[in-house]
């Protein structure tokens, strides 16, 4: 059937949240469903566990901190490390400043990686004691507990 493809392609990627253009936020962000960021973002970007969330960063978004969702669209910026359990997607003007951790990974050329790209076929559990780790550093731990 003609354009069957994109047609899961577009149902996985359902807004919920919307991060406006003229939005700043600091501090770490959970959710889960959709979430598109145009503003910027200084802390870490967390989709709740067991979810198959989507973060779209647009071309105006920024995010500053670890990222940690199953599937990513990205075209604008992150500052710090990308971990994407099921696929992540760089678009023309994306740039990441870290490493990327991926199971399936499609990039545009343009896209911008300044750090590692590292596949991994793990489960969310690898996740879930990456974000304890984040958590207890965030708390001035070591993330050892």
């Amino acid at each position: 059937m003609l354009g069957h493809g994109k047609k899961s392609k577009s149902a996985s990627a359902k807004v919920d949240t919307i991060i406006g253009q003229q939005t700043q936020i600091s501090g770490d962000l959970h959710f889960s469903g959709g979430l598109h960021v145009d503003g910027y973002i200084k802390g870490n970007v967390i989709a709740n566990e067991g979810t198959t969330s989507v973060l779209t960063v647009s071309e105006h978004g920024r995010i500053e901190g670890d990222v940690l969702v199953p599937n990513v669209i990205l075209n604008g910026s992150v500052t710090g490390d990308v971990h994407c359990v099921e696929r992540i997607e760089l678009a023309v003007k994306a740039k990441v400043t870290g490493d990327v951790h991926y199971n399936l990974i499609e990039m545009a050329m343009g896209a911008e990686v300044n750090g590692s790209l590292l596949h991994q076929t793990e489960t969310s559990s690898s996740v879930v004691s990456l974000e304890r780790e984040l958590v207890g550093k965030a708390k001035g731990g070591d993330g050892n507990t």
